[in-house]
């Protein structure tokens, strides 16, 4: 008798636990920017995403394919609360306005940090997974980009590398990008922390061995169409010394593919 009474009592438990659990792991999610839209379509069950940023399609977005036919949504309250989420996620979209605004209302927003190393995206990775109840998902991703940090590793016998933008542009210290050259065995030769103007003229005059391109993929109007790094005096200085030319969708946001990025440029420096 008391066995039979614990078994329907464990049996009622199940019962009223399955309802919390498949609510919790179907939570309602949106992405307020293109960088957290790639973090909710890697992470998130598709079924569970209510909306997208209007540039999660754009030709510079990672997973612009998983974008496709996902509602575009506008980075206002009312735009967030006409979707009903339980769950926002930004880096740069919105601002404390509203996210204070959704707090009052029950919805929680989660802020991904700006990493500048693989370090900082293992913590927006396990930040995300944990929030929408996706772990395993989120160390599947790890898992990979270990994997092809591992395999870049070295790979360019630490020879003097040099990333230059069609706007002109570079990069040091405290960048992702420069965490991709060191992770592919590259030594940046900017020592310059940050995103800084490309000392052009120097590059005319004493060209790098070593150049990686960033972002000549994508043909925009503006400074970049005409800009100081597309100089047919600076192609022709480079030519012969490019080791990899990186797509803007790789480069555009710090996160995970980032070590695509490390792979791409070890496997030319093989």
């Amino acid at each position: 008798m008391r066995a039979a009474l614990f078994a329907g009592l464990a049996a009622g438990l199940a019962v009223i636990a399955t309802p919390a659990v498949a609510q919790t792991s179907s939570q309602r999610v949106m992405s307020l920017d293109s960088c957290a839209d790639q973090y909710v379509l890697a992470l998130a069950a598709r079924e569970t995403i209510v909306g997208v940023s209007p540039r999660a399609a754009a030709p510079d977005s990672f997973l612009r394919a998983k974008a496709v036919g996902l509602p575009k949504r506008r980075t206002t309250l009312e735009a967030v609360l006409g979707a009903r989420p339980d769950v926002v996620v930004r880096q740069w979209g919105g601002d404390a306005r509203l996210t204070a605004a959704l707090a009052r209302r029950g919805v929680r927003t989660i802020s991904l940090g700006d990493a500048t190393d693989f370090d900082g995206v293992r913590a927006n990775v396990r930040q995300v997974a944990q929030a929408l109840n996706r772990g395993p998902a989120g160390e599947a991703l790890l898992a990979r980009m270990d994997a092809d940090l591992a395999r870049s590793a070295g790979a360019g016998q630490g020879r003097a590398a040099f990333y230059l933008t069609p706007g002109g542009y570079t990069a040091g210290p405290s960048t992702m990008v420069d965490a991709m050259l060191r992770a592919a065995g590259f030594t940046n030769v900017v020592t310059q922390p940050y995103f800084s103007p490309a000392p052009l003229e120097s590059l005319v005059l004493k060209p790098p061995k070593a150049v990686v391109l960033g972002f000549f993929d994508l043909t925009r109007a503006g400074a970049d169409r005409w800009g100081p790094g597309r100089h047919a005096a600076l192609r022709r200085a480079t030519r012969g010394r490019v080791v990899a030319s990186l797509p803007g969708a790789m480069l555009g946001c710090s996160a995970w593919f980032a070590a695509d990025g490390a792979r791409v440029l070890a496997e030319a420096a093989r």
